[in-house]
């Protein structure tokens, strides 16, 4: 029987890891919110176009087909080395040098020569990946057409084995922006372990949108829309029940109940119980309109984790519109 996970195949990674080390793997807001990549195992050359909440993406692909999810690890792997640096005090550009076999071994991919060809195809989709959206990055509103990214070098170790030694990614302006505004999670590591494309973007949603909450509720067709899958319905919600069978999701768990999912943090992310009232939980709009309030200076789920703790330390006290107790709190914070 397979099972739902995939090996770790580098399990002592600090150990061949230079740069800035094995950092702690993070993700941009964006494209967890928004299905920017595709979930298909197959070149996909269709148009997708995406729609909610007021923000309109439409994701055009080159004649190679469209960045897949999990081409998405060389974006998860640039933005981690560059907030490593933003938190040791430099001022990064967009252009990132990396190590080809440090991204393999962070991302827990093969060292052989098929690991390294198919990076070299993950840059080719990327690069060829165009996106027109009105999605704010950095605060302000864009409507723009880019690339995924903007151009990418490779510098060979040998002609003839063709294996890469350094990388040279040029990040496009909206993800760079979205960098310098601190827009970015923290994601697991495991991550790079779940098999199935779907099972990723699932992941990043409840990372998104769940957060360390109590729980997070949302009904299966707005699920399966935010997604970006291209199977039907009932094939999304069998997808799902192997998901909550298994539970091997980092970081959360699943239920699904009538036409509704709902998430539930786990190990340490799972919140404590405070018993007297249900812990006050934020719909994704406040979570917005409180990073509009705080700015790129501070990190909106931090300020959340420091609310909940001045609502317990306050004895727990019963919160009629805990957004607006939020948004105060945001505001207090920033004077």
């Amino acid at each position: 029987m397979t099972k739902p996970l995939l090996p770790d195949r580098h399990p002592n990674r600090e150990l061949f890891i230079c740069d800035f080390g094995d950092v702690i793997p993070k993700s941009d807001i964006a494209s967890m919110e928004h299905p920017l990549f595709t979930l298909s195992t197959k070149p996909d050359t269709n148009i997708r176009y995406y729609e909610h909440n007021g923000n309109n993406v439409t994701i055009t692909p080159s004649v190679l087909g469209l960045a897949t999810i999990h081409d998405k690890d060389i974006l998860i792997y640039c933005i981690s080395q560059l907030m490593e640096g933003i938190k040791r005090g430099e001022t990064p550009g967009r252009t990132v040098s990396i190590k080809a076999h440090d991204l393999l071994i962070s991302t827990n991919r093969s060292t052989g020569g098929r690991g390294y060809k198919l990076l070299r195809n993950a840059f080719d989709r990327l690069k060829g990946t165009m996106i027109t959206t009105n999605i704010k990055a950095g605060g302000q509103p864009v409507i723009e057409g880019f690339g995924i990214i903007d151009k990418y070098k490779i510098v060979f170790e040998d002609p003839e084995t063709l294996r890469m030694v350094e990388l040279n990614v040029t990040l496009s302006e909206w993800l760079y922006n979205s960098i310098l505004g601190k827009e970015v999670l923290t994601i697991n590591r495991d991550y790079f372990r779940l098999r199935k494309p779907l099972e990723r973007r699932i992941y990043e949603i409840a990372r998104k949108h769940c957060g360390n909450q109590k729980h997070w509720q949302v009904g299966i067709r707005t699920l399966h829309k935010k997604s970006g899958s291209g199977g039907n319905l009932p094939e999304f919600r069998r997808m799902l029940e192997k998901i909550e069978e298994h539970n091997h999701l980092p970081d959360y768990s699943i239920e699904i109940k009538d036409d509704n999912v709902i998430f539930y943090p786990k190990g340490p992310m799972a919140k404590k119980d405070y018993s007297k009232y249900d812990c006050p939980t934020l719909p994704p709009d406040a979570i917005e309109k409180g990073r509009k309030i705080l700015g790129r200076d501070y990190d909106v789920y931090a300020i959340e984790a420091d609310w909940l703790q001045f609502w317990k330390d306050n004895g727990k006290k019963e919160l009629k519109n805990p957004t607006a107790a939020f948004l105060g709190f945001c505001k207090q914070r920033v004077k």
